[in-house]
């Protein structure tokens, strides 16, 4: 515990204690706190470069705040910005993966724990790797979820750090990362064909995750490949529908006999071709995903 930041309060904590003895409370200490911390906030707010610098990974770091100052008033949960996030009086509304947001049991004891004068109670530790796969199991949804969670959502979210989702592509549910409503980021089993993928791999532009470098790395992107190469599984290992017929939009290098970095391309009589583009290009390709997982292009141009 910083002896910079407690020790002043002793008096103050043995007031509340009585208090809340007396009211036949327990006081709510950081170990009650702890867990959904970690489930709901970890995964965005720890690592070398957490937003605006505040980790949420140890009672340390919490009480050390962003580099705006304190979030919690030791007392006064309702002056603390902690609490005004996670009601959503101050915007943008914490967890960033939210909806669902906390619920009012568990903002309570929020709001009991700064009342109680931020009791630190046992030290928990975040598993904030994700689990990777064990040898011969299939990956699916649970395994890169963290990863989504971790460097994604916090702009791929419905308000995240740039406001809407870019471009309405929610990553904060397996549900919102294969949707292909609108167009398909991921096309199961074709991970070349996959916009996320390429997008991660920097294929195509700009590299993601947005606030890179560092990007993800080999073994990361590796796993989000396999995911999306075994048919991108949901978490109780369910592969994904093909999205048939679904529009594509990829960006990349154009080589040689209409290939996009080794992903082959199947033009037609239909397909349009702009500003006659050459190997070597960077170029996008529109298309649409067929039933065997190729990609049937409708339009190519050099960007």
């Amino acid at each position: 515990m910083p002896a910079a930041v407690l020790p002043r309060w002793p008096l103050y904590w043995l007031v509340l204690l009585v208090a809340n003895q007396s009211q036949g409370q327990t006081p709510v200490t950081y170990g009650d706190l702890a867990p959904i911390l970690h489930s709901r906030c970890v995964l965005c707010h720890a690592g070398p470069q957490p937003p605006l610098d505040l980790a949420l990974d140890s009672l340390e770091h919490l009480l050390s705040g962003s580099r705006r100052g304190p979030i919690v008033k030791p007392g006064d949960a309702e002056g603390s910005e902690l609490i005004q996030r996670l009601k959503g009086s101050s915007l943008p509304r914490m967890p960033m993966t939210g909806p669902p947001y906390l619920g009012d049991e568990q903002i309570e004891l929020f709001e009991r724990w700064i009342n109680d004068g931020l009791q630190p109670g046992p030290t928990i530790s975040p598993a904030t790797t994700p689990a990777r796969p064990a040898a011969g199991e299939p990956v699916n949804y649970s395994h890169v979820e963290p990863l989504f969670t971790l460097r994604c959502a916090k702009c791929h979210s419905a308000s995240g750090l740039l406001g809407s989702a870019p471009e309405g592509y929610i990553l904060a549910s397996y549900a919102e990362v294969i949707r292909s409503d609108e167009r398909a980021r991921v096309v199961p089993g074709a991970p070349e064909a996959s916009e996320l993928v390429r997008r991660i791999r920097g294929q195509a532009r700009p590299r993601m995750p947005h606030d890179g470098p560092p990007f993800f790395d080999d073994e990361d992107i590796a796993l989000i490949v396999a995911w999306v190469q075994q048919g991108a599984r949901d978490a109780q290992g369910i592969p994904a529908v093909l999205p048939a017929g679904s529009k594509v939009r990829l960006h990349g290098t154009l080589e040689p006999n209409w290939t996009l970095d080794g992903l082959p391309l199947q033009l037609s009589p239909a397909t349009r071709i702009d500003n006659a583009p050459q190997p070597g290009d960077y170029v996008q390709v529109r298309g649409r995903t067929q039933r065997d997982g190729t990609l049937s292009v409708e339009r190519i141009r050099p960007r």
